[in-house]
């Protein structure tokens, strides 16, 4: 397997990190409430750990590989009902920063869900 594909994934996760602290920074100077500060915090280390996972992930752990197209692939859905919903309790502001963690990671699943990568983290005793 090409390991070019943990490159712009581990990127797309550092970003995200970069937004999710840059959150709470804004929280902090706002005044964010509790829900704020939760979800902003569990969102920083998600993207912490998601940045672990895409090491182990490179050096073929198919276990990393997993949680992170899981990951990527069901978070978004989330994140859209935080986005939609008028009432979830999140200012205009955190549903912002909460839609552009949504797309960096909807980009991610875009690039870990192709064939190509899925076949190179095969079921064991299945070949690729």
């Amino acid at each position: 397997m090409d390991n070019k594909i943990w490159t712009p994934v581990r990127t797309l996760f550092v970003v995200m990190l970069a937004v999710s602290v840059l959150a709470l920074g804004v929280a902090a100077i706002v005044g964010g409430d509790w829900v704020v500060w939760v979800r902003g915090v569990a969102v920083a280390a998600a993207a912490a750990w998601l940045i672990a996972l895409t090491g182990q992930a490179e050096k073929g752990r198919r276990a990393a590989y997993i949680r992170i197209r899981f990951v990527a692939t069901i978070a978004p859905i989330g994140i859209l009902l935080i986005v939609a919903v008028p009432s979830s309790g999140y200012p205009l502001w955190m549903r912002v920063e909460q839609g552009l963690v949504g797309v960096l990671l909807v980009a991610v699943a875009t690039l870990v869900n192709r064939r190509a990568v899925r076949q190179a983290y095969p079921k064991r005793g299945k070949l690729g």
